[in-house]
């Protein structure tokens, strides 16, 4: 079934109930933020009649866990997000980071193509923090910054050989898992064909958009989602189903394009788009996911995305890995980890992010767990400063018990 996402700009749905700003994170780390009710609906009332010059919507960290709890089903946070690329229409930015950060494909691309590109850039980062150069571009020092590989994931694809089944996916890896994490594409790979799926890419995508959503670029948003419809739309009329591994990834292509903008095909392609452990869930449901594990004698915490939250697919990883005989796993259930994509990398908003994320950190601590979990990269990166346990996305732990 066709999933249309597609929302009037409505504010008057909003009753004002202000659940949404009970349930912010932000609103509750800082004043300087008075609620999604206050700058999203309220405001874009006023938006309607007068140009709006408050930057109060800047501290909206887009997690979107406003949306999820909005009785109305008004879609709050692109409320904001659309307030936003049109107030830094007119107004200067705060500084240098927004644009790297909402851009960071262009600097992932750089980076690859140069010869020991990942090796000088990971040690200008490091040397950056050393000595607060990082500040004067408006980046924290006191983040953990995601490092780059030495091999892209696409690169690392080619040189797997695979399997032919009936059953194929093409998968969207996004930025992150190209970049900085392609290890985890490889997992999925290795997991997928253990479960008799052949994997695709396609060279084609570009980057989903969802910084440049967070930051204010929605314009160059639309850019890249055109592309993207285009290729997702020809390989679903192939008979493929679309997986990705970043939730934030998956929540743009499925949702938040249809929300934001009107390409034809959209519902169509988004009814075949999975998260990748979802997708393996499905398998179990329909009795046919590879449960031949070796046992895993560790104990994980696990940590759910806010955007995987507003997908409503439930906890397919806490579905799945407590199968793996010999695994202790358990929920953090502690709210939101503070990141929100590269929220948390922002030296005017950093302080904020780790205040959201506290309750996360203790939680993970005094779990006494090996490792934690969680879907999302950043999340990841945010877990590992906040606590000091490093945390592994569920595709990996698959593929450990799967021995491969």
């Amino acid at each position: 079934m066709a999933i249309n996402k597609q929302h009037a700009i409505d504010p008057d749905k909003c009753t004002a109930c202000t659940i949404c700003i009970t349930a912010c994170p932000v609103t509750a780390a800082t004043r300087k933020f008075r609620g999604p009710k206050m700058t999203g609906p309220a405001l874009t009332r006023l938006r309607k009649l007068v140009s709006d010059d408050d930057p109060m919507l800047d501290y909206c960290s887009n997690c979107k866990t406003c949306d999820l709890v909005c009785p109305s089903g008004v879609p709050i946070s692109t409320l904001n997000m659309m307030a936003k690329n049109e107030y830094y229409k007119t107004h200067p930015r705060k500084s240098k980071a927004d644009d790297m950060l909402a851009h960071s494909e262009k600097m992932g691309k750089l980076i690859t193509a140069l010869p020991l590109g990942s090796t000088f850039a990971n040690l200008g980062v490091s040397i950056g923090k050393a000595f607060n150069m990082m500040g004067a571009m408006g980046i924290t020092k006191d983040a953990k910054m995601p490092s780059y590989a030495s091999e892209s994931f696409i690169s690392k694809f080619k040189k797997i050989k695979q399997t032919s089944y009936p059953r194929k996916v093409v998968f969207f890896s996004g930025c992150y898992i190209n970049y900085n994490q392609p290890e985890v594409g490889v997992d999925l790979v290795k997991v997928y064909q253990k479960n008799k799926i052949e994997v695709a890419i396609d060279e084609n995508f570009v980057c989903c958009g969802s910084p440049m959503v967070s930051g204010g670029y929605i314009d160059d948003a639309r850019v890249n989602a055109a592309k993207n419809t285009a290729i997702l739309k020809a390989w679903v009329d192939k008979g493929y189903d679309i997986v990705t591994a970043c939730t934030s990834c998956g929540l743009m292509l499925k949702q938040e394009y249809q929300e934001l903008f009107d390409f034809a095909g959209m519902s169509e392609y988004a009814a075949h788009m999975y998260d990748s452990i979802e997708y393996l869930a499905k398998l179990n449901d329909e009795g046919s996911f590879n449960t031949d594990f070796t046992p895993i004698n560790k104990k994980y915490i696990y940590h759910a995305p806010c955007h995987l939250k507003v997908q409503a697919i439930g906890r397919p990883s806490m579905e799945l890995l407590p199968l793996i005989p010999g695994i202790k796993i358990e929920e953090a259930d502690a709210g939101c980890c503070g990141i929100s994509g590269s929220y948390g990398f922002k030296a005017d908003k950093h302080e904020i992010a780790m205040k959201v994320g506290s309750k996360l950190f203790a939680r993970i601590k005094d779990s006494g767990a090996d490792l934690g979990v969680s879907e999302c990269g950043t999340c990841r990166l945010q877990m590992e400063n906040g606590s000091g346990v490093e945390a592994i996305h569920p595709l990996t732990v698959l593929r450990r018990a799967y021995g491969l």
